[in-house]
């Protein structure tokens, strides 16, 4: 016969305790690896360092406005140009400034072709920097 408790032995139930040791000893290493790494991230070292002389950032490049309308006229700023002239006046903003920017703004009615054909003017005078500008629309 064995001896034991007097509860049958099908009957045991699992203990529910939660053993704080190991928790204990994680928060102790953590700690002291605090103590000892906090004073070294204040430390710093004295450096002299070595003075020199930039060149100031270049300004920002000459935009160029180019709108058209629902009548699909073309506006350069607030002049409007036709067709045959855009190429030339593309040209001289070229010349004013290699890196020039054209900001290109088109109605909502504008004909595709209209663009198309602003877009190659300009590529054709030496335009390389071509945006549109758009207005954000409703997300849906």
């Amino acid at each position: 016969m064995a001896m034991g408790s007097f509860n049958s032995p099908g009957s045991q139930m699992p203990t529910a305790e939660i053993n704080m040791t190991p928790l204990v000893d994680v928060m102790l290493v953590l700690l002291i690896i605090f103590i000892i790494t906090a004073p070294l991230m204040t430390h710093s070292v004295k450096v002299e360092l070595p003075r020199a002389s930039s060149t100031p950032t270049p300004e920002k490049p000459m935009t160029l406005q180019v709108a058209i309308n629902a009548d699909n006229k073309i506006f350069v700023g607030s002049d409007a140009v036709d067709q045959g002239a855009l190429e030339a006046r593309f040209r001289e903003a070229v010349n004013q400034d290699a890196n020039v920017e054209m900001h290109l703004k088109a109605d909502r009615a504008t004909r595709y072709e209209a663009v198309a054909e602003t877009m190659s003017a300009a590529r054709r005078a030496g335009l390389t920097k071509i945006g549109f500008v758009t207005q954000p629309g409703n997300e849906m």
